[in-house]
Formats: structure tokens, C-alpha cells, sequence
């Protein structure tokens, strides 16, 4: 067994900024009034995470890589019986995959909905003027009222399985995500992570804010 670095830090920053900012847009948007300015400025901030992450599950670190942990159901099942191969609890387990792509879709769906939503006070999206006003409406309803209800869920069960690993079956999946390493056998392969790596990932997220700020804008 060795410490091996299984979250590179592009992964954790994306991690930790995303949860801040998902609870900041629950709040705005709970709040309405002066703090839908707030709940605007979040949602870029997420919009440019998402497309950060999908760009790095191709380039990033050998764990934070799609290939990683894209799962078979037979894979799912084999893990709920606890008959996995130990690979499979080394970064996204198959259940903690699920959860990703979950929220992923989840928060893609509740950008693209919020970017055509219309409060009809005083919150606007920077893309309803380019479409019909049925359409503004469906985007409106489902952002408001199905999509922030999903987002809440799947946050829920986020902390309930985080809890449960602890509690259960004594296995911390935070401390990894802060300092980025675990204890594993000495032939799992590292996530790259060095200068080079980190400018790459610098690189991507200032691409991807600059396609959402042309988005937008």
C-alpha cells in the first residue's frame, strides 16, 4: 500500500467551487430581489464549470477522466454485492459515478433552462429575447419548479451517501477531495498532476469562461 494522488487539484478546486456555488444559487434564488444579481452571477459561474469539467473528464487526470468511471450495470450490480474488483472503489465508485453524471445533467438542464427563464419582475435570461414566449414559459416553470426541486434531491443524497461511507463502512470520501490523495495499492496508477498539468487546466477554465461570457454577452 502507498499514498497515491488520486484527485488532481483542478478537480478539487472544481469540486469545492461547485458546491459553494450550487448552495449560494439555492439561497439566491430562495431569497429573489437584489440577490437574483448574485444568483445570475453564480449561474456563470457554474455554466463555466460545467463545460471546465466535461473538457477535463477527456484531458485531466488519469481518475478525474470519464473512462475511468463509466460503469456497466452489470459493474453495479457487482458492486452493490460488494463483488467488485478493488479499481472500482479507487476514484468514482459505480454508485458515486451515477451521482456525477446525475448531477452533471441536473445542473446542465438548470443553466440552459435559466438562461431562457423569465421571472416577469425583474430577472431576466440573457437568452429569452431569441425565443418564442411559450418557450420562455416551459423554461421558466421547469427552472423554477422541477429542476430546483432535483438539484435539492440530488444534494440530499450527495450528503447521505457521503455520511453513509463514513458511518458505516469508516471510509472518509472528503479528506481525498481536500488534500487529493489516498491509500492504495502500490500499482494504482497516479493522476497526473504536476505544473504542466495545472497550467493546462488554467488554460481550459479561462477558454471555457470565455465561451460563457460570449454566451451570454
Amino acid at each position: 500500500m502507498k499514498t497515491t494522488r488520486i484527485w488532481d487539484l483542478a478537480t478539487r478546486i472544481f469540486h469545492w467551487l461547485l458546491v459553494f456555488s450550487v448552495i449560494g444559487l439555492i439561497i439566491t434564488g430562495n431569497v429573489g430581489g437584489n440577490a437574483m444579481e448574485w444568483h445570475f452571477r453564480l449561474g456563470y459561474v457554474v455554466f463555466t464549470l460545467l463545460l471546465f469539467r466535461i473538457v477535463w473528464g477527456l484531458i485531466g487526470g488519469h481518475w478525474s477522466r470519464f473512462t475511468t468511471f463509466i460503469y456497466s450495470p452489470k459493474s453495479m450490480i457487482n458492486y452493490l454485492k460488494g463483488a467488485h474488483p478493488k479499481h472500482h472503489a479507487i476514484g468514482h465508485n459505480p454508485l458515486g459515478a451515477l451521482s456525477v453524471f446525475a448531477l452533471l445533467l441536473t445542473l446542465s438542464a438548470q443553466v440552459a433552462t435559466g438562461l431562457f427563464s423569465d421571472d416577469e419582475i425583474a430577472a431576466v435570461g440573457p437568452l429569452a429575447k431569441y425565443v418564442s414566449n411559450a418557450t420562455v414559459s416551459q423554461a421558466s416553470f421547469y427552472h423554477t419548479e422541477i429542476g430546483k426541486l432535483f438539484i435539492i434531491l440530488l444534494v440530499v443524497s450527495h450528503i447521505g451517501a457521503i455520511l453513509f461511507y463514513l458511518l458505516k463502512k469508516r471510509e472518509n470520501l472528503v479528506k481525498p477531495m481536500i488534500h487529493g490523495d489516498k491509500l492504495v495499492d502500490a500499482d494504482t496508477p497516479p493522476s497526473r498532476d504536476d505544473g504542466r498539468m495545472r497550467l493546462l487546466a488554467l488554460i481550459t477554465l479561462l477558454a471555457c469562461a470565455a465561451v460563457v461570457y460570449l454566451t451570454v454577452s
